[in-house]
């Protein structure tokens, strides 16, 4: 991912943050099959690593995990909040003219090589974990356990698992670093009077 030094995310602490606040990540492999991409729910075991390790699961029919399998690398996407930066909201528009649009957003790559497994008390045990978090705050949370014990044992068998330790992350947080302390003033508060809920978060981020 290109990172202009001003934009890059250093801190693992933060890099995990953008992780673990991404509910769906893509995950993109290279093999004998060329490009193939999954949107996945992860868990992020922070502790397991030196930058922890990602845990999820495809459906056997999806020939993907056969690439991880095979070792291929795999590059999991976790993208944050974004937004339109248009010229218009920079006050140096009105002194020389000298804008364009851009945009400003937040994103970590992960790099890594997998395990894949398919051993039932393993995929059970990572598909409570996901549900849990998922379910977590709702009213009524869905447990596995809520669902006959034969039909999950055959639903497990219809899926395949892997961890994959992270290896290399790279972060990127575009927030208008780059612009003057008026232009970023000027970004913030024009995405924060948008009535796009994806503008106001990115606002949000840069206060």
């Amino acid at each position: 991912m290109y990172t202009p030094s001003s934009f890059a995310i250093d801190d693992l602490h933060e890099l995990h943050q953008q992780i673990l606040g991404t509910r769906l990540a893509v995950l993109v492999t290279h093999g004998e099959q060329g490009l193939q991409a999954s949107h996945l729910p992860l868990l992020l075991s922070s502790d397991q690593g030196p930058n922890g390790t990602l845990y999820g699961h495809f459906a056997k029919a999806n020939p993907q995990w056969k690439e991880l399998q095979n070792g291929a690398e795999a590059l999991v996407i976790f993208a944050g909040a974004d937004a339109y930066v248009s010229p218009e909201f920079y006050p140096s528009k009105a002194e020389h003219g000298k804008v364009v649009p851009t945009w400003n957003y937040v994103a970590v790559h992960a790099y890594g090589t997998a395990e894949v497994f398919t051993d039932a008390n393993r995929l059970r045990t990572l598909v409570s974990a996901l549900t849990d978090r998922h379910e977590a705050g709702r009213a009524s949370p869905w447990k596995v356990a809520d669902a006959p014990a034969d039909y999950i044992d055959g639903m497990l068998k219809a899926i395949v698992g892997f961890a994959l330790p992270i290896q290399r992350l790279e972060g990127k947080r575009k927030l208008s670093q780059n612009r003057n302390a008026a232009d970023i003033t000027g970004v913030r508060e024009g995405l924060a009077a948008s009535p796009d809920v994806h503008d106001q978060a990115l606002a949000h981020l840069m206060r």
